[in-house]
């Protein structure tokens, strides 16, 4: 496994851009499923990003792309599974200040978004993308919000997965953390309870990078992030240095 850990100066992450992102990659069916497919098909290395509840939204689709090719040392192929099948929540049900909103939330929490579902399709989805392109000899994965969650569920023992990260995640569960030994990074906001995120920290026995961006919501990294807003922006180009920088050394 490559362990050449170099710095974040080797990212050459492009100019951001603020709205009206035109993708660099492309959809395709892949195991019956609709998948956004990024990266040079030759890279023997390559990335599962799990969306959040929003599903595709240009920002999540901009990062992934970002994944792709900003490291000089190593490139990526990316895929970003629908997992929801074409039915993802409404943005405007969060945050869930509303009865109905939360209702909403809930319902779809329990049903579409039950994270145990999701996880166990995780293994057959990289089964059937590896049948399209069998040049892929390791996984690394990245889970925004909801899909952090799945990323703790599948990262544990028997993970297909080299190195795993998750993006202010839901749902943290420090005893998530026990079971998971592959080199994890959680990239937190301010809106996770910091206490579950400390305790997950302590949990993970395997290499590790935890921060808390203190100034970012939930869901700067992906569907939430206002890009227009300069400090958003920054630390959305941070928060994908970090990412490159963490997949550049263990993956």
């Amino acid at each position: 496994m490559a362990q050449h850990g170099h710095s974040a100066a080797c990212c050459s992450i492009p100019p951001i851009v603020s709205k009206d992102y035109e993708q660099k990659g492309k959809y395709e069916t892949i195991g019956g499923l609709k998948t956004y497919v990024t990266g040079p098909s030759s890279a023997s290395k390559a990335i599962l990003v799990i969306y959040d509840i929003f599903g595709y939204f240009p920002q999540t689709i901009q990062g992934a792309d970002i994944l792709s090719t900003s490291d000089s040392h190593a490139q990526y192929q990316v895929f970003i599974p629908d997992f929801f099948e074409g039915k993802s929540a409404d943005i405007s049900w969060y945050p869930p200040d509303t009865e109905e909103k939360g209702k909403l939330l809930g319902q779809f929490f329990q049903t579409v978004a039950a994270p145990p579902k999701a996880a166990a399709k995780v293994p057959e989805v990289l089964k059937e993308i590896e049948k399209q392109y069998p040049e892929i000899k390791t996984w690394g994965v990245l889970g925004f919000c909801w899909g952090g969650k799945i990323v703790s569920l599948t990262s544990g023992s028997g993970t297909p997965f080299t190195a795993a990260a998750e993006a202010h995640p839901a749902m943290v569960n420090p005893s998530d953390a026990e079971d998971i030994k592959i080199p994890l990074a959680l990239l937190a906001s301010k809106d996770e309870p910091a206490e579950d995120v400390k305790k997950f920290e302590a949990n993970l026995t395997g290499p590790k990078h935890v921060e808390i961006f203190e100034d970012q919501i939930h869901g700067w990294l992906a569907a939430r992030s206002d890009l227009e807003n300069p400090r958003v922006k920054e630390e959305y180009e941070r928060g994908y240095k970090t990412l490159l920088t963490f997949f550049g050394k263990h993956l």
